[in-house]
């Protein structure tokens, strides 16, 4: 059996539930599995009052790594966004994570927000920086199907003044620290968050509950397994292993499936971690990396293949040469 390295609670708001059912989940999932020693275990919360007063009992349980959906430290882009909380509140969250004893806090900021100004990102990174999280979670708002701001889109800023906010903010996080090692991650120095770095680098996870999804190989290349439990909890909770989908990703699709992955990472991959996690040979990323090294998407340094910095930007580019 191999043994479990992260665990991460999340999707929708798992901190309003009662400790006592996350220690039932918990205590669930060692009685089945083996645990790494040093497993982290994340569980993702928002800064409502109500939660903090848990926060204490959540690390009692184990819980080490704690994931605050802060958004903004501006109460007027925050009511924009339809939050409940202030931003007095999410400052005090973070202050109650550390004085409760977690020294591995990720805050989640958005940037190209409806009504943000030029320096809106800037002032939102100044604040979080000086709450010193170990991780910053820095991505800009995107209009998802089936939500609200999809069905009636807000007015954003325009393209120009997005992309100057992130790099505002991006010399604002390197300047105190933070190396950004992943499309919309940055932390400090050995604080990256290693259940997120696993799918990023094409590892395997078990999807437990409502909607998840996991991802398992049983022998590479013809079976990685792409799994996912029904949508609704209560068809989740009638009969949840007959009705979880699993489908094998296709030999020819797998090159696709490798480099959306890890050319999020600022590392980029190897060809030996290409062989490893697929089974594949480096000649079925061909003729697609080849073309991206000429055209300067991608650079070769150091036995890694990684995006450059143009590359970096136009990521959508890249990936569709490998499309099979």
């Amino acid at each position: 059996m191999r043994p479990i390295s992260s665990i991460f609670i999340g999707g929708g708001t798992p901190s309003l539930f009662a400790p006592e059912s996350i220690n039932r989940l918990l205590r669930g999932v060692e009685q089945r599995l083996q645990l790494a020693n040093d497993v982290e275990i994340t569980l993702e919360a928002n800064p409502g009052t109500f939660e903090i007063n848990k926060f204490a009992e959540f690390r009692a349980l184990g819980i080490n790594r704690l994931s605050i959906g802060i958004q903004s430290f501006d109460d007027r882009l925050l009511k924009g966004l339809g939050r409940v909380h202030s931003a007095g509140e999410a400052i005090n969250a973070v202050e109650c994570a550390h004085l409760v004893g977690f020294d591995h806090v990720n805050l989640d900021l958005m940037f190209g927000l409806p009504g943000a100004e030029l320096d809106s990102s800037a002032k939102d990174t100044a604040i979080a920086v000086s709450l010193n999280p170990a991780h910053i979670s820095f991505y800009q708002l995107t209009l998802e199907p089936n939500t609200y701001f999809h069905k009636y889109p807000p007015v954003l800023p325009s393209d120009d003044a997005v992309f100057s906010m992130q790099k505002t903010a991006q010399t604002l996080l390197a300047d105190h620290g933070y190396q950004q090692y992943e499309v919309s991650a940055y932390s400090k120095p050995g604080r990256e968050c290693r259940h997120n770095v696993n799918y990023w680098q094409f590892g395997d996870y078990l999807g437990i509950g409502a909607g998840a999804h996991g991802k398992i190989t049983q022998a590479s290349p013809g079976h990685i397994i792409r799994t996912h439990k029904p949508k609704h909890p209560e068809h989740y909770l009638n009969d949840s292993h007959k009705n979880a989908g699993a489908e094998a990703i296709a030999v020819a699709e797998l090159p696709l499936e490798f480099v959306m992955n890890q050319l999020r990472l600022k590392q980029g991959f190897t060809i030996e971690r290409y062989r490893l996690v697929t089974g594949l040979d480096a000649c079925t990323l061909e003729p697609a990396l080849s073309v991206c090294l000429e055209q300067g998407l991608v650079i070769f340094r150091n036995g890694h293949y990684s995006c450059s910095e143009k590359g970096w930007n136009f990521l959508d580019s890249i990936l569709e040469k490998f499309i099979a």
